[in-house]
Protein backbone atom coordinates (compact mmCIF):
# COMPACT_ATOMS: atom_id res chain seq x y z
CA UNK A 1 0.00 0.00 0.00
CA UNK A 2 1.38 3.38 -1.00
CA UNK A 3 2.14 6.01 1.64
CA UNK A 4 0.17 8.47 -0.52
CA UNK A 5 -2.99 6.48 0.12
CA UNK A 6 -3.45 6.06 3.85
CA UNK A 7 -7.20 5.54 4.17
CA UNK A 8 -8.42 3.74 7.28
CA UNK A 9 -11.89 2.65 8.29
CA UNK A 10 -13.47 2.45 11.70
CA UNK A 11 -16.29 -0.05 11.59
CA UNK A 12 -18.95 -1.69 13.70
CA UNK A 13 -20.28 -5.13 12.86
CA UNK A 14 -23.42 -6.66 14.28
CA UNK A 15 -22.76 -10.22 15.36
CA UNK A 16 -25.20 -13.10 14.96
CA UNK A 17 -26.03 -12.92 18.68
CA UNK A 18 -26.92 -9.21 18.40
CA UNK A 19 -23.75 -7.87 20.02
CA UNK A 20 -21.66 -5.13 18.41
CA UNK A 21 -17.95 -5.31 17.64
CA UNK A 22 -15.88 -2.22 16.77
CA UNK A 23 -12.57 -2.33 14.90
CA UNK A 24 -10.26 -0.58 12.44
CA UNK A 25 -8.82 -1.66 9.10
CA UNK A 26 -7.29 -0.33 5.91
CA UNK A 27 -9.26 -2.83 3.79
CA UNK A 28 -12.88 -2.98 4.92
CA UNK A 29 -14.14 -5.68 2.53
CA UNK A 30 -11.23 -7.98 3.34
CA UNK A 31 -11.70 -7.46 7.10
CA UNK A 32 -15.43 -8.26 7.03
CA UNK A 33 -14.67 -11.43 5.06
CA UNK A 34 -11.98 -12.30 7.62
CA UNK A 35 -14.47 -11.89 10.47
CA UNK A 36 -16.76 -14.35 8.71
CA UNK A 37 -14.08 -16.88 7.76
CA UNK A 38 -13.35 -20.04 9.72
CA UNK A 39 -9.74 -19.16 10.58
CA UNK A 40 -9.41 -15.37 10.51
CA UNK A 41 -11.06 -12.46 12.26
CA UNK A 42 -11.15 -11.34 15.85
CA UNK A 43 -11.44 -13.91 18.60
CA UNK A 44 -14.61 -12.18 19.80
CA UNK A 45 -16.42 -12.61 16.47
CA UNK A 46 -15.32 -16.22 15.78
CA UNK A 47 -18.10 -17.70 17.87
CA UNK A 48 -20.62 -15.07 16.79
CA UNK A 49 -20.65 -15.49 13.01
CA UNK A 50 -21.94 -14.40 10.66
CA UNK A 51 -21.28 -10.73 11.24
CA UNK A 52 -22.79 -7.91 9.17
CA UNK A 53 -21.39 -4.45 8.65
CA UNK A 54 -23.55 -1.98 10.58
CA UNK A 55 -21.45 1.20 10.37
CA UNK A 56 -18.21 2.45 8.87
CA UNK A 57 -16.39 5.73 8.71
CA UNK A 58 -13.31 6.64 6.69
CA UNK A 59 -10.47 8.52 8.38
CA UNK A 60 -7.11 9.83 7.18
CA UNK A 61 -4.69 7.81 9.29
CA UNK A 62 -4.27 4.76 11.48
CA UNK A 63 -3.81 7.04 14.48
CA UNK A 64 -7.11 8.83 13.80
CA UNK A 65 -8.82 5.46 13.32
CA UNK A 66 -7.49 4.16 16.64
CA UNK A 67 -8.66 7.29 18.47
CA UNK A 68 -12.13 7.10 16.92
CA UNK A 69 -12.34 3.37 17.67
CA UNK A 70 -11.53 4.05 21.32
CA UNK A 71 -14.15 6.81 21.47
CA UNK A 72 -16.80 4.52 19.98
CA UNK A 73 -15.90 1.76 22.41
CA UNK A 74 -16.56 4.14 25.31
CA UNK A 75 -20.13 4.81 24.14
CA UNK A 76 -23.01 2.97 25.71
CA UNK A 77 -24.69 0.29 23.62
CA UNK A 78 -27.76 2.50 23.18
CA UNK A 79 -25.65 5.39 21.88
CA UNK A 80 -23.83 3.04 19.48
CA UNK A 81 -27.19 1.80 18.19
CA UNK A 82 -28.40 5.39 17.77
CA UNK A 83 -25.21 6.25 15.88
CA UNK A 84 -25.72 3.25 13.58
CA UNK A 85 -29.39 4.01 12.98
CA UNK A 86 -28.75 7.68 12.20
CA UNK A 87 -25.57 6.95 10.19
CA UNK A 88 -23.96 10.00 11.75
CA UNK A 89 -20.26 10.42 11.00
CA UNK A 90 -18.28 11.46 14.04
CA UNK A 91 -19.11 11.32 17.70
CA UNK A 92 -19.88 14.86 18.77
CA UNK A 93 -23.63 14.22 18.85
CA UNK A 94 -23.19 11.15 21.08
CA UNK A 95 -20.62 12.25 23.62
CA UNK A 96 -22.00 13.94 26.71
CA UNK A 97 -20.55 14.98 30.03
CA UNK A 98 -22.11 11.81 31.50
CA UNK A 99 -20.07 9.49 29.25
Amino acid sequence: MSKDIDIWHVYIVRCNDGTLYTGITNDLDKRIKAHNSAKDGARYTRSRRPVKLAYSEQVESKSAAAKLEYSIKTLTRSKKKEMIENRVQGLSAYKTADD
